[in-house]
């Protein structure tokens, strides 16, 4: 089942390793290893990467600074055009995106890229599914032309609009910190915004790190309640890995959805929200 998108020349949302390896030299590999403890994706992506690829990094140029729209939000368009236009990544290129963790984390550029009409797809499987060799030598980049623009308003939700949102509101953390049982250091609260529902991203995966076929992916959104036309905001503790239920919503055929990108690291620092649990 195509989105949208695919269905006009794009690209679908998830490609393989075996589209990417027939591709591979028409378009833009980005390797988007990040991880929340701080330890460096550049490291990881050095010690081996898929040939070609380049390295972005997340907090540079995929995330605005930390502050009262949460620890992860997105960046001003001025800076994200200029990470893009570094990496050689214009606005005609076509971006395959890869992390080491099912894409939970490369989702998040895809995502962003696809709301402003870019191509752009996810490697299933990530990096663990690449069927050749590594490389450690850094990609040779050549500054391309990437156009600044808004982040459209359509594929947002702002933290002021959730008390009288009417659809869906998905949860993609994991079940402990969704229920409250689990609280991270980054959490300022536990639990979850009231009326949320919980779909964690990372049970779009199998035991392989790959997406699960669609019927299962779709009998798991049904199970929250959200099915064809359902209207849908996704968070999770900072707009990153929401982004992966929304590419796998569109994947399904069950919409694009919107993000909610301040998160729950955004929300649930305001003392005159309650949480629930």
């Amino acid at each position: 089942m195509e989105s949208t998108q695919a269905t006009r020349g794009f690209p679908p949302v998830f490609v393989d390793a075996v589209w990417l390896r027939a591709n591979l030299d028409s378009v833009v590999a980005v390797d988007v290893r990040w991880y929340l403890d701080g330890s460096s994706g550049r490291t990881e992506y050095d010690g081996g990467h898929i040939p070609g690829a380049v390295f972005v990094d997340l907090d540079a140029w995929l995330s605005g600074d930390t502050g009262p729209r949460g620890l992860n939000p997105l960046p001003d368009p001025a800076v994200f055009a200029q990470g893009m236009s570094a990496l050689g990544i214009g606005d005609d290129s076509t971006v395959v995106a890869y992390d080491d963790a099912g894409g939970v984390i490369a989702a998040r550029l895809v995502w962003m890229l696809r709301a402003l009409g870019k191509r752009a797809a996810l490697l299933d499987g990530g990096i663990a599914a690449w069927p050749g060799p590594l490389e450690k030598n850094p990609a040779r980049t050549f500054p391309a032309t990437f156009t600044a623009a808004d982040w459209p308003e359509e594929r947002l939700v702002q933290a002021e609009d959730l008390d009288r949102w009417h659809g869906a509101i998905v949860d993609a953390r994991n079940t402990d910190r969704f229920d409250g049982s689990l609280q991270l250091p980054t959490d300022p609260q536990a639990g979850h915004i009231p009326g949320a529902v919980n779909v964690p991203c990372r049970e779009n995966l199998d035991q392989h790190g790959r997406l699960r076929p669609i019927p299962e992916v779709r009998e798991a959104f049904a199970r929250a309640g959200i099915r064809d036309g359902s209207t849908v905001v996704s968070y999770c503790g900072s707009g990153i890995t929401a982004c992966h239920n929304l590419l796998t919503l569109e994947h399904a055929g069950l919409g694009r959805g919107r993000l909610y990108a301040g998160g729950w690291s955004e929300y649930a620092a305001d003392p005159q929200r309650t949480a629930e649990r």
